[in-house]
């Protein structure tokens, strides 16, 4: 092994090891705040994903640059839907957005410690084996949050992919749009977060990673147009990305 590869390994070992410390003791301090409004979990939840972008910057040298802010929501209602390459999607739109709500599956919110939380920052279940029902439950729920005035965080696909691996894009999106009305954005995202922190992958790979906001698609779609309109807009933006050098310059985000 050269001793790049062997540098690779070691700086990946040394950031997970200290990825999965670190937060074990954030969840047991977002745990603590459960009595609380959901406001100061929220606010742990959030110190706590800036710190790990500190992190893979500073152990695995992964930097994050994000184009087309102009399209974020600013303090209203909104569906994000966001490619899914890596558990970095579900990390970055808490510092992305001022008030996000994931949709997320049913699993990840039985975990203890860390669901209680996230059912405590009304972040939406949907049991994926459920069928119809759990579409109109998290429809529900995810409508709920957005006439509060949140941000939902959907992945059309339903689960991470690898970089190049296309799927069927998943219903939800536009279910929620058209119970939550034209007035409610669907904004596209792309990403190539998955060249760098990949999927179940224990090297973390450095590099400029990007997330690509898109502009919102036209409002009032028929629902196939709709995921026709989102599919395309987030795989081609998602392709272009992946045509870049994985380790090209950037500003951090």
């Amino acid at each position: 092994m050269s001793e790049a590869p062997l540098l690779l390994l070691l700086r990946s070992a040394l950031f997970n090891i200290v990825f999965f410390a670190y937060t074990t003791v954030m969840v047991l301090v977002a745990v603590a705040t459960l009595p609380a409004p959901p406001r100061f979990a929220q606010g742990v939840v959030r110190f706590w994903a800036r710190s790990v972008l500190w992190l893979l910057r500073g152990l695995v040298g992964i930097r994050l640059r994000v184009t087309g802010t102009e399209h974020l929501p600013r303090g209203g209602p909104a569906i994000i839907a966001a490619k899914h390459q890596s558990a970095f999607d579900t990390i970055v739109w808490l510092l992305l957005l001022d008030r996000p709500v994931y949709v997320l599956k049913r699993e990840l919110l039985q975990l203890p410690g860390w669901g209680w939380v996230a059912a405590h920052c009304g972040h939406v279940a949907v049991d994926r084996r459920a069928g119809a029902a759990a579409l109109r439950r998290m429809v529900r729920e995810a409508a709920t949050a957005l006439g509060r005035g949140a941000q939902v965080v959907i992945f059309p696909e339903g689960t991470r992919t690898a970089p190049g691996e296309r799927v069927l894009y998943q219903p939800g999106v536009a279910a929620l749009s058209a119970a939550a009305g034209p007035e409610v954005p669907v904004v596209p995202a792309a990403t190539d977060s998955g060249r760098f922190w990949g999927r179940r992958a224990f090297r973390k790979r450095p590099g400029t990673l990007t997330v690509a906001v898109l502009p919102p698609l036209p409002p009032g779609l028929p629902r196939a147009e709709l995921m026709a309109r989102l599919e395309t807009a987030i795989e081609a933006e998602t392709a272009r990305l992946l045509e870049a050098p994985a380790a090209a310059p950037s500003a951090c985000g």
